[in-house]
């Protein structure tokens, strides 16, 4: 491939290199040549393929609605957004919603607020007293439990391997180029405001009118190619697949537990999850397993939320990796102040997958266009990472 040119090289071919792929073969009157450079065609330890796949609309900002708005509509009609073909799978959006609950006046009024901000959107969030939870799902232990927020339209499961494996197909077959290798370096020019070519690990050199960082949990190895810091780190977050003796007698909701443990249905079976406690930056190859966390974290508190589930199983387990921001736990998206053809789709944090039919969007529009078109997603930029001017959002999980 050496002394090649493309107009846009994307590194890294997961969730949002391909989402970015797909939505360019879109936008009318974009021709130029695209090249995905991705170092692991297996995907085995991206974290695309350790995500759980949700979407919620339960954000205080109104920014992060619309997008997860954009993300539902996107889902329900996956099949006509990729052409009509019917090779193309119906996803089916199981809306068995988010349950925030809350144990502190404090945090039972942010719900409260950040529900009327959601209404006020158009998202069907409820927000509920303790009464109204019990009645709704009277296998909780309630008695520290104040309020709750939930929403039924929307709001739950996903197939988002499905999702990411037909953004791929679909961008090869419109005409978008992948490459199994590495990019291991970038030549500016002597300005320093744009890279002018990327260096692959099989020593190949590629011109680039834009580079477009995907790297997920590497996004900062990428970024320090061309000279930036990105503010992203890959942290640990876990996942338990596990049956009960006593199975519940309706879907359990993804409830947001006061003990930072979330659970939900997962087919005939259940899935939690949680960050450590200790929660450190990590090693992007990393994956090394804390056994400990489920007996001494993740058990003790679904058991004691849900009393049927003291008597459970582990059948599947993992670990995975978020693409953590830690100025403010939002996606860090478009040009760079300086290297001005250096673009980033970065530090989401643990919304990535449900994010990413708008933010694919979003930065196709921006390299096709210059601008943003369907919707303004100019909050998220890198100026903030420079001034250090968060994005307020309080629904992190």
């Amino acid at each position: 491939m050496d002394n090649q040119s493309y107009d846009v090289v994307i590194v890294g071919g997961a969730i949002y290199g391909s989402s970015l792929a797909w939505w360019l073969t879109q936008m009318t009157g974009f021709d130029g040549k695209v090249l995905v450079v991705e170092r692991d065609p297996t995907y085995e330890f991206a974290s695309t393929s350790h995500t759980n796949s949700c979407i919620r609309q339960q954000f205080s900002n109104a920014t992060n609605i619309r997008i997860s708005q954009f993300g539902a509509e996107f889902i329900k009609n996956f099949r006509a957004f990729m052409g009509g073909d019917p090779e193309v799978p119906h996803l089916v959006l199981q809306s068995y919603g988010y349950l925030y609950l809350a144990d502190t006046p404090e945090f039972a009024a942010t719900l409260k607020e950040s529900q009327q901000i959601q209404a006020s959107l158009g998202a069907h969030t409820r927000h509920m007293t303790r009464e109204d939870i019990a009645a709704a799902y009277p296998f909780y232990m309630l008695d520290d439990i104040i309020a709750a927020n939930h929403n039924l339209v929307d709001e739950g499961y996903f197939d988002g391997g499905t999702m990411f494996d037909w953004f791929k197909r679909m961008a090869k077959r419109n005409g978008v180029t992948y490459i199994h290798d590495e990019v291991v370096g970038m030549t500016l020019n002597a300005a320093k405001a744009n890279v002018d070519s990327v260096t692959l690990k099989s020593g190949a050199t590629i011109s680039c009118g834009t580079v477009v960082n995907c790297s997920g949990p590497r996004a900062n190895d990428t970024a320090q190619m061309a000279g930036i810091d990105l503010p992203v780190r890959p942290r640990k977050r876990y996942t338990f697949i596990f049956d009960a003796a006593h199975p519940l007698n309706r879907d359990l909701p993804l409830t947001i537990d006061p003990s930072g443990v979330h659970m939900r249905s997962e087919g005939k079976y259940y899935l939690a999850g949680c960050p450590p406690d200790d929660d450190p930056d990590v090693a992007p190859d990393d994956f090394e397993f804390d056994h400990s966390i489920w007996l001494e974290k993740v058990w003790p508190a679904i058991a004691t939320r849900v009393p049927a589930f003291e008597q459970v199983k582990v059948i599947n387990q993992w670990v995975g990796h978020y693409a953590f921001n830690s100025l403010d736990q939002n996606a860090i998206l478009g040009r760079h102040t300086r290297v001005e053809n250096f673009v980033m789709l970065n530090g989401f944090s643990g919304h990535g997958l449900q994010q990413s039919p708008a933010m694919g969007r979003g930065i196709a529009e921006l390299i096709a266009y210059g601008a943003y078109r369907s919707l303004d997603l100019s909050p998220f930029g890198y100026e903030r990472i420079e001034t250090g001017q968060k994005f307020v959002e309080r629904a992190i999980i």
